[in-house]
């Protein structure tokens, strides 16, 4: 990348750049993680610290007034966490292991939502439970993977029937990456927000908690602490057993496919950022007095120099800035290197090379979503 840019004086090569690729966006993790649990930490520890001291409060008046010890109180609720952990609730909650709450429970498995309200407690179940979510966790996906497949399709159908090209504008049958944003992130927050006037008014939850619920079930996060249709008796049962199911299904669909062209977008500013520290240090060791603009901070492995260079031009030579819209040309003709293995693999034959996309066209992509778009370039290129 930084080699390339710099006509091959500086940087050491394609796998240098992936290690740098990869090192960046895991300290970058890091950090986020030690961010994230800096405020979890600040906004939750207190609250815990007070209910603490009220159930110690609590459970010292029990003791005092039915005159038991506090070893003996302690022994009788563990006895209390087996059989809650086991499905027996003291509010009248419906059983786990009848035939709906075992569908329910296997729906958790399979979409990897896992809530862990009800977990199996026999050799036999956690045996099977191995076996069963290998199969059933990989069908899911493959299942994810085609739902985002006939999305894009779609989409590109759609753009394909308005008009010509313009300028800027991705090829007629081609998907834009702003196309398939705005597509996937309307959809998911129409889904979320009607999914949780639903269950406000089935489960009796704020609204809040259940839009919460709804991002936690539906991003397969599965914290448990909220979890729908555990009551035993609904208006309407049988209805609401289904809509659940279907808005499940629904949501974890629209949230994977949002989160595959995000982290589409994560790479690319990873890339952007990698391309600004080599430029950086190539710029000093080159110079700018020698006829012309300096170059832009494009990334562009391998075959993507091309991608790279329309990004500096798309960029406008504006000295030291660089423009985004060229950045992002030259990230999806990295992403498009990057991830040509895969949409070969998947449909049994090698990908021929294609030229870079245009500055809206959505092209690369991360794991399924490279996928996807192999499939688009296939139906485009026998159109």
């Amino acid at each position: 990348m930084a080699g390339r840019g710099c006509g091959g004086g500086c940087g050491p090569g394609r796998a240098n750049e992936d290690n740098a690729r990869f090192l960046l966006l895991g300290a970058l993790l890091a950090l986020y993680l030690l961010g994230g649990a800096a405020v979890f930490s600040a906004l939750e520890r207190p609250h815990e610290r007070q209910a603490r001291q009220r159930w110690e409060e609590r459970l010292a008046r029990f003791g005092r007034r039915h005159n038991l010890s506090r070893d003996a109180l302690r022994g009788f609720l563990r006895h209390f966490e087996e059989a809650a952990a086991a499905g027996v609730r003291v509010d009248g909650a419906r059983p786990r292991w009848d035939f709906p709450g075992a569908f329910y429970f296997v729906g958790t498995v399979v979409s990897t939502i896992g809530f862990g309200m009800a977990t199996p407690a026999t050799v036999g179940g956690k045996v099977f439970l191995i076996v069963y979510g290998l199969l059933g966790c990989s069908s899911s996906l493959l299942f994810f993977n085609l739902f985002l497949e006939r999305l894009i399709t779609a989409i590109a159908h759609v753009s394909g029937r308005r008009g010509a090209r313009g300028p800027g504008r991705a090829a007629p049958g081609r998907p834009s990456a702003r196309a398939v944003l705005l597509a996937l992130g309307a959809a998911s927050l129409a889904l979320c927000c009607g999914a949780a006037a639903l269950y406000a008014a089935a489960e009796g939850w704020g609204y809040l908690d259940a839009l919460y619920f709804c991002f936690v079930a539906f991003s397969t996060i599965g914290l448990g602490d909220l979890v729908s249709g555990q009551r035993a008796r609904y208006a309407g049962q049988g209805l609401y057993r289904v809509a659940n199911f279907v808005l499940l299904l629904a949501g974890v669909c629209c949230l994977y496919s949002l989160f595959s062209v995000a982290s589409a977008l994560v790479r690319q500013a990873v890339d952007w950022a990698l391309g600004r520290a080599a430029g950086a240090g190539c710029g000093r060791g080159r110079g700018r007095g020698r006829g012309g603009p300096p170059r832009s901070n494009a990334v562009g492995p391998g075959g993507a120099r091309s991608g790279a260079r329309g990004a500096a031009e798309a960029g406008g030579g504006s000295g030291e800035a660089v423009s985004m819209k060229g950045v992002l040309a030259a990230g999806k003709a990295s992403l498009a290197v990057a991830q040509e293995p895969l949409p070969g693999a998947a449909g049994g034959r090698p990908r021929r090379a294609s030229a870079p996309p245009a500055d809206d066209e959505f092209s690369g992509g991360v794991g399924a979503f490279a996928v996807m778009n192999g499939r688009l370039a296939e139906t485009s290129a026998r159109r």
